[in-house]
């Protein structure tokens, strides 16, 4: 037992399961899952020429967290002495936030040797020495009064840690415990979080780290709930939401959300996936002897929050701009979606604009990008430092365009008198003797608290009783984001997440025998999915802005893979119940698994 964890208030909500009309109960498996992304972990360490600072180059999430803790905490060396370069890098996902013992051990061999020293991990070495992903058992009980009204709620979760300490496990379950009551107005609650060292593999962030495994939880009980009282899935759900009005809203577990009208996007989803046409379907499915069901997860998840993030913009002799930042891009687009925002004050064409991330010698802080913090926090502080550097720019051009600088504007690559002919290209204004201290400008963003975005995830399912085959007929998706820079950037991240939560709910599978043996150690034992695995996607955004972001923004990377588990496996269960009256399954829903219920079902029908 690492430790024990307990939220909300145990009291409460023993009296008021004593009160209860009805209570409901369901225990849930969040299985173990090999954090898969399309570019291995490498590193490349390289002694200095001269007397300057140790070269590492390696894939990481945020050269700056890798660097402190590489000199703080393992080599014990001054952080000058170590320069640490990340350039793109394939994917993520949570599990490259951390060091790892390859990168000390090859800046330690560079030294020695005053050669250069690379590593490159292949897939054999990712599967059992990278760090892997969810891995929790829960029991959840819902105490339920008149017409299904939740009085209470209480929560027991195992948390595999795995056989050592990584970066943020131990913080990954309690974490996602704060966030068990979702979406709903649930009064009392009562959690505990146990982690637990095992012989397997270590675990650590994996795209959502903790809010999928809540979300599941919560999402998987309403369901029940609705199954045991008799009413719809929606119709629970809009009983217990947390109305727009009662917002600010302090949960039982502490958390306060801001904004958000669960309602609207559960009936936009609704509208946009033909719920009222799944009975239709259902029927000409029954005709070809397929079984189909449909579910949905409405999900809240916590994210965009964490440390400072310093943006410090600078007009170049050309007239372009480049950007300094210590996020780091793992392929969400943070280049283009800076540029956006640079472009928006300064008004240059995106292709003069340049950002520059992932190098400690060039950029003196970062909190790199996890948990959906890059555009929440770095994009409140680069749109902080374009509008100052506006400033600057007019103030700089006044005297020459004799003009105030608040009668200036910034335009197609000059500053201007509106009106008039009188302009001075920025080309021309960075070419000037005293334009170096007004040529940059720097801004810090530190959030107060995080965002909360939140949306309704339907995915409608057949399958096919002789072979247990679930095949996703439609899957749609309405988010609340509070703000939207790039539309395309966005549906990206969220149909990225969504595919990976299809590849949990119904493909992956992490196994070890009695002896502790990675048994799923390559892909060919381990099941991604492919793109016939995948549906067309059918996105919207309903946002409402953030009421503690400048820019109104609610993180998006990781929610995709938050609601999707649920909304997959709720649609799974729908289809086994109706067809055979199968309440329960636990991911991954295989076929094999699947066709194991449908013939234990028959199997009791017969007895």
């Amino acid at each position: 037992l690492s430790y024990t964890a307990e939220f909300g208030d145990a009291a409460a909500a023993a009296r008021a399961f004593e009160a209860a009309d009805r209570v409901v109960k369901i225990e849930l498996v969040n299985q173990r899952l090999v954090t898969n992304y399309m570019e291995t972990r490498g590193a490349l360490a390289e002694p200095a020429a001269d007397s300057g600072p140790l070269t590492l180059t390696v894939s990481t999430q945020g050269s700056h967290a890798i660097r402190d803790a590489l000199c703080d905490k393992v080599l014990k060396i001054a952080r000058e002495e170590l320069r640490v370069v990340t350039p793109d890098v394939g994917g993520g996902f949570g599990t490259k936030l951390g060091p790892y013992r390859e990168y000390a051990l090859a800046v330690i061999a560079a030294k020695k040797l005053e050669r250069a020293v690379a590593w490159v991990a292949d897939r054999s070495e990712h599967f059992i020495g990278d760090s892997q992903g969810r891995d929790n058992v829960s029991v959840a009980e819902m105490a339920l009064g008149p017409r299904g009204r939740f009085l209470a709620m209480r929560v027991d979760t195992i948390a595999n840690l795995g056989a050592y300490l990584s970066y943020y496990a131990p913080f990954i379950p309690w974490n996602g415990a704060s966030m068990l009551s979702g979406s709903y107005a649930i009064p009392a609650l009562h959690a505990r979080v146990r982690a637990v060292y095992t012989h397997t593999v270590s675990v650590d962030a994996y795209r959502g780290a903790g809010r999928p495994e809540a979300t599941y939880v919560i999402e998987r009980l309403v369901d029940a709930v609705a199954r045991e009282i008799g009413a719809t899935p929606e119709e629970v759900r809009r009983l217990n939401f947390i109305p727009p009005e009662a917002m600010p809203y302090k949960t039982a577990t502490g958390r306060s959300y801001d904004s958000g009208e669960f309602a609207g996007h559960l009936d936009r989803a609704q509208e946009l996936a033909d719920w009222n046409g799944f009975a239709a379907r259902a029927k000409d499915s029954e005709r070809r002897g397929q079984l189909r069901g449909i579910g949905l997860c409405s999900y809240i998840e916590a994210c965009g929050g964490g440390s400072e993030e310093v943006a410090r913009l600078r007009l170049e002799r050309d007239g372009s701009a480049t950007l300094l930042i210590g996020t780091q891009s793992n392929g969400q687009g943070h280049k283009t979606a800076y540029a956006q925002i640079i472009a928006g004050e300064l008004d240059l064409p995106l292709d003069q604009i340049r950002v520059v991330q992932g190098d400690t010698a060039r950029i003196a802080t970062g909190g790199g990008t996890g948990g959906s913090r890059s555009l929440p926090t770095g994009g409140v502080s680069v749109q902080g430092a374009a509008r100052k550097l506006a400033v600057n720019l007019k103030n700089l051009a006044a005297a020459e365009l004799d003009a105030r600088p608040d009668e200036l504007e910034i335009t197609a690559g000059s500053v201007r008198v509106p009106g008039t002919n009188r302009a001075i290209s920025l080309a021309a204004l960075a070419a000037r003797p005293d334009a170096a201290e007004h040529a940059v400008a720097e801004d810090t963003y530190a959030p107060s608290t995080g965002t909360y975005p939140n949306g309704t995830h339907i995915c409608e399912v057949e399958i096919d009783p002789a072979t247990g085959r679930v095949s996703i007929e439609r899957y749609t998706v309405v988010d609340d984001f509070g703000a939207t820079i790039n539309p395309l950037l966005l549906e990206g991240q969220v149909q990225g997440g969504v595919a990976q939560g299809i590849g949990q709910a119904l493909l992956e599978r992490t196994v070890y025998d009695e002896t502790g043996q990675l048994v799923t150690a390559s892909l060919m034992d381990y099941a991604l999915p492919r793109a016939d695995d995948l549906p067309f996607f059918k996105f919207e955004t309903r946002n409402v802005p953030c009421k503690t972001n400048p820019l109104g923004l609610k993180g998006a990377g990781e929610a995709g893979a938050i609601g999707s588990c649920p909304a997959v496996m709720n649609a799974v269960v729908d289809a086994l119940d109706r067809g055979f009256g199968i309440r329960h399954l636990d991911m991954p829903a295989t076929p094999e698994r699947v066709w194991g219920a449908i013939e234990r079902a028959k199997r009791s029908r017969r007895m």
